[in-house]
């Protein structure tokens, strides 16, 4: 099976953002990957809820919306009402998961779980039933264009165990220093979905790289 490819708009040029967005629908991408960064959580600020709603009209892929930010449930009605896919929360940001993740549920999205990169699968073991992706970060959370953190392939691997022994279906993503050469170990390991920013948007032919990506 083809991995998803889900390109991050952390990346994008935002004098030329719509642009960029008709580029990801013209291409074999699945879906946008959209950070929302609060200079809290992560340090850095990315865009928030009006870049959300004016790309909306015209994406015509579903938008995996990552929120990098200190008490994400309290967003779960602006998220959805931009019209999100899947809403993204980090395991690290949320004291009462299982209550945020049925809440994400509620407002009709998809369900994810972001793991830091110091952060092992294994506090999963009681909520991953509940979940429609894991979001593995391969580098520290707030910057683009990182170094690919090594220790993310075992981890896929070993998530991807935890998910088949328990007979579920849910995604693993990972997202940072993804390329050709990052991105097929990870789908060997058993990712499914691959989040690239930096690797497309400064790709001479972004389209092209998004097909690579694509044939993993």
């Amino acid at each position: 099976m083809t991995p998803k490819i889900a390109p991050s708009l952390l990346s994008a040029d935002f004098l030329h953002l719509a642009q960029d967005v008709e580029m990801i629908n013209n291409s074999e991408a699945d879906w946008f990957h959209l950070d929302i960064m609060d200079g809290v959580f992560v340090p850095n600020i990315s865009f928030g809820f009006p870049i959300l709603q004016a790309i909306k009209p015209i994406c015509k892929k579903p938008m995996d919306v990552h929120l990098m930010i200190v008490e994400p449930q309290k967003f779960v009605k602006e998220i959805a009402a931009a019209g999100a896919y899947m809403m993204n929360v980090h395991y690290e940001a949320c004291t009462h998961l299982h209550r945020t993740i049925g809440a994400i549920k509620e407002a009709g999205m998809k369900a994810g779980v972001t793991l830091n990169p110091h952060t092992p699968i294994s506090v999963l073991e009681d909520i991953i039933q509940e979940l429609d992706m894991v979001l593995l970060m391969s580098v520290n959370p707030g910057f683009g264009g990182q170094s690919f953190i090594e220790h993310t392939v075992d981890k896929t691997t070993r998530l991807k165990e935890m998910i088949t022994s328990k007979g579920l279906n849910t995604l693993i993503q990972v997202d940072g220093g993804v390329n050709l050469e990052t991105g097929k170990r990870l789908v060997d390991a058993g990712a499914d979905v691959l989040v690239a920013g930096n690797f497309v948007f400064n790709s001479p032919d972004p389209i092209h790289t998004i097909h690579e990506l694509k044939m993993l």
